[in-house]
């Protein structure tokens, strides 16, 4: 199996268990009230669907050989880019929708605290 193969499916397992976290905390949310919850699947997507567009980007990009040196900036430009649409996400959550913040900022962060470890965790297992 090749190396982008392996990373490809590195990447799946872990947006697949990032969108595991937005649900079972959104879900938790909710139980206290549905505007939490949605608030909560607000801030888990904030965190989530940049990781998606970053992956897109940096796969399609994978496809060409880059000279050398392209490689950090298409890295650079793809993660400027991932930073954008979240930040973005987030100001329509809390002021087009009026998301309670709490639950926003859990999510957002326990997202990106998964990022972080679900791949030591993902290398141990296999």
């Amino acid at each position: 199996m090749s190396v982008s193969l392996l990373s490809w499916n590195m990447a799946r397992k872990l947006l697949f268990i990032q969108l595991l976290a937005v649900l079972a905390i959104g879900l938790l949310f909710c139980l206290k009230d549905p505007s939490w919850g949605a608030s909560a699947f607000g801030g888990g997507l904030a965190a989530w669907l940049p990781n998606v567009l970053f992956m897109i980007f940096a796969w399609r990009h994978q496809a060409h050989t880059p000279a050398k040196g392209r490689v950090a900036w298409t890295f650079a430009i793809g993660e400027v880019l991932k930073v954008v649409a979240s930040f973005i996400i987030l100001v329509v959550a809390l002021v087009g929708f009026k998301a309670v913040v709490l639950p926003l900022i859990v999510t957002w962060v326990s997202v990106l605290v998964v990022q972080i470890l679900a791949p030591a965790v993902i290398n141990n297992k296999g």
